[in-house]
């Protein structure tokens, strides 16, 4: 259903927008200044949300608040975003962590206070297109997009190892998600010539090109969500990160593995889906149990942190993969 208004626009550009004003105009000898359009900044990021609440009918399944518009015409991309009750539910989660680790970082950050406060606010925005994009293009940008800020965060804020744990991070998401990129591709050639994810839901697609598609799929996924054996990127992010950054790794960015299932491996690659299930539950209860006795013997409370999140999200993948 289309919307009147452009809420979905609304909630991703206008954090983006005070971050980028933010980053422009703020100085650290302004601090206060730039801690006060920050925290209103995502503020008005978290009203932009709650119409997407509650203006949501309930008892519709179609997509909601949609925006259409042509991007790329060449190629048929366009600028194409919707909401069902899957990512509602995560763009209200994404504004509120937001004000939160604005408010955490109002005294714990004194130097670049203003790229600080920027790098969430446009991290908002990012995450919350990766829930509201209907476009296979549009979704690769913003899910690609959210590695820079993060980068940012880990580098300039971190501990010691800050860089290593920086490019870990990059290196690791970047690459699986060119497999997903060559996935696109292939469904916008079969699907003659579209990137409507909706599209793509609809396409006959015989068993092998779906187990090709679904671990070429699985290696941006999993690395995100973090499945193990590919997890190891996490710890490492989250000890260095700062306070805020492991917040929106714990809260957020994980969940975008999570909901890449659910958006696109287990609709377009149902027979696929199902016959490596038994994989997917096995990697899950490892992910439970190894990494779970893991973080139990954890000291550093970051890393307590990070194994736990491995764990929990093994019982988020497990969930998908019983079909039950």
């Amino acid at each position: 259903m289309s919307s009147p208004f452009p809420y979905l626009s609304g909630a991703i550009w206008i954090p983006i927008l005070f971050g980028v004003f933010v980053l422009a105009f703020g100085k650290d000898r302004n601090a206060g200044f730039v801690r006060v359009v920050s925290l209103v900044g995502a503020l008005a990021g978290l009203l932009a949300t709650i119409p997407l609440f509650t203006r949501f009918d309930r008892t519709s399944s179609a997509m909601q608040f949609v925006e259409k518009m042509p991007w790329i015409d060449r190629f048929s991309v366009n600028y194409h975003l919707g909401i069902d009750g899957l990512s509602v539910w995560f763009i209200l989660l994404t504004a509120f962590i937001t004000v939160i680790v604005v408010i955490a970082g109002w005294e714990v950050i004194e130097r670049k206070v203003n790229q600080y406060m920027a790098a969430f606010l446009i991290l908002s925005g990012l995450m919350i297109g990766v829930f509201a994009a209907l476009d296979g293009v549009l979704f690769y940008v913003f899910f690609e997009a959210t590695l820079i800020p993060m980068y940012l965060i880990i580098g300039i804020w971190g501990g010691p190892n800050k860089i290593y744990a920086a490019f870990k991070f990059c290196l690791y998401t970047l690459l699986g998600s060119l497999l997903m990129l060559v996935a696109f591709i292939y469904l916008y050639t079969r699907s003659g010539g579209s990137f409507d994810i909706q599209t793509w839901h609809r396409l006959p697609l015989a068993d092998h090109v779906q187990t090709l598609l679904f671990f070429a799929m699985f290696a941006a996924f999993a690395v995100k969500v973090p499945m193990w054996p590919v997890h190891t990127w996490l710890p490492d992010a989250h000890v260095e990160a700062p306070t805020g950054g492991s917040a929106v790794l714990a809260a957020i960015m994980l969940k975008l593995g999570a909901y890449g299932f659910l958006r696109f491996s287990l609709p377009i690659l149902p027979d696929a889906s199902r016959e490596w299930a038994g994989l997917m539950i096995a990697l899950s209860l490892i992910a439970v149990i190894y990494v779970g006795l893991v973080a139990l013997v954890q000291q550093d409370m970051k890393k307590l942190v990070a194994y736990s999140s491995v764990a929990h999200m093994g019982f988020v993948t497990l969930g998908f993969f019983i079909f039950n």
